[in-house]
């Protein structure tokens, strides 16, 4: 008898088998090395100076943690219900080269509620502390703010645990994608708005670089990530075009915003406010478009899993049903989003009796409905576009395992 075992026969299925098993273990490896190329970025952004550290401001100057011991409120007048004066307490350093010592401070009321702070005995507050060149002594000390970094660190630790916790790896690649977007918009962003360079196109690049790498860190380099950044970028672009026309119809300036006209005052003249406040209303949104898009990649990705016959017609149609879903709530979303923090203007503007058609025209107010309808405007229209875009992507032929990813 011959033992000898015949081959079995070549299959076109199994050879397609084996390359689909190459194609998830490459994909794999693809998202992994770019998790790990994002948190290299992220690094060096951390590191990166923004090019306008002040280092004659800081020269002897320290920010210590500190303990109001005492307060002396004896030179604070009040007038009507606004203090001002000076309040002189003792402090006790926490933290760096003069921890344990105890320093007289001061804290300037200047009148103002918003930026006026009132200590009592036992607050941890952040001190500036001015020594002398020579023997390195204090020479003087004022308490800047209360220390809040603490509480602001353990809830950013607490968030990230329960991103993770519930979304494990999923999740921690969002909170990845969190710190980088950050960074981006401080150390990248903010500094080249303040060099001049023209605010709308910068700022749009910024946010597609973003939105590129929060959905390829989400999605990997799938075909529902091709289509969840394809229609997350169209929609950016059509919020910006509509913020750029509607803002010259509106003719919102830019000092309408909140410290603007401190950047003035600080010497940053040419400045295009302007453009910096339209760039803003599509970074606001940008955020929302995201969600918009990843609902209908994500459920066109999983009809097409499941059912691979449906028709390319069929898949976009499905697509535009979602977004008629959630563009409703998504829209109400960033009015709620918008108006939370305009609710003491608006109580103002009522209980002085202000008409509604005044209320409407002005520039404060009318910065915020071009901020609310452009943004929403670019969720309305980012639905049918990734609907299409997802019905020629995951229809255009090729079969591979990410479909349903």
């Amino acid at each position: 008898m011959n033992n000898f075992r015949e081959a079995p026969p070549w299959r076109p299925s199994r050879v397609f088998m084996f390359f689909t098993v190459m194609d998830q273990k490459l994909f794999k490896k693809t998202d992994t090395f770019f998790v790990l190329f994002v948190v290299f970025i992220s690094a060096v952004l951390w590191f990166l100076p923004t090019g306008f550290e002040k280092p004659e401001l800081i020269k002897n100057t320290y920010h210590e943690r500190a303990t109001v011991i005492s307060v002396d409120n004896s030179d604070l007048k009040r007038v009507g219900l606004i203090l001002t004066g000076e309040q002189s307490m003792m402090l006790e350093i926490d933290s760096g080269r003069f921890r344990g010592e105890r320093v007289e401070a001061t804290n300037l009321m200047m009148g103002q509620m918003s930026i006026d702070k009132m200590f009592v005995e036992g607050d941890r507050v952040l001190s500036v502390l001015k020594t002398d060149g020579e023997t390195g002594r204090i020479i003087s000390a004022r308490a800047a703010e209360l220390y809040r970094l603490d509480v602001e660190l353990a809830l950013f630790a607490l968030f990230g645990l329960f991103l993770i916790g519930f979304a494990r790896w999923t999740g921690f690649r969002a909170l990845l994608s969190f710190v980088f977007t950050a960074l981006v918009l401080w150390k990248v962003l903010i500094p080249l708005f303040l060099k001049g360079v023209p605010p709308l196109p910068i700022a749009f690049l910024i946010v597609s670089l973003t939105t590129s790498v929060i959905m390829l860190l989400i999605t990997g380099f799938t075909r529902k990530g091709a289509v969840a950044l394809s229609g997350a970028i169209s929609g950016v672009a059509l919020t910006a075009l509509f913020a750029v026309i509607f803002g010259a119809l509106f003719r919102v300036p830019g000092t309408a915003r909140d410290f603007s006209e401190m950047l003035l005052y600080g010497g940053f003249y040419s400045l295009r406010l302007t453009d910096i406040f339209l760039s803003g209303i599509f970074i606001s949104a940008a955020g929302a478009v995201m969600d918009m898009a990843m609902d209908i990649a994500a459920s066109q990705a999983e009809l097409a899993g499941k059912h691979p016959g449906i028709s390319r017609r069929e898949l976009i149609v499905s697509g535009f049903r979602v977004g008629q879903a959630v563009v409703g709530t998504m829209t109400t979303t960033l009015l709620f989003a918008y108006s939370g923090s305009f609710t003491f203007a608006l109580m103002l503007f009522m209980a002085q009796g202000s008409p509604m058609g005044y209320i409407f025209t002005m520039n404060y107010v009318a910065a915020e409905i071009l901020l609310t309808l452009v943004g929403s405007f670019g969720l309305v229209l980012v639905a049918p576009v990734t609907a299409i875009l997802g019905g020629l992507i995951y229809k255009a032929g090729i079969t591979d395992s990410s479909t349903a990813a």
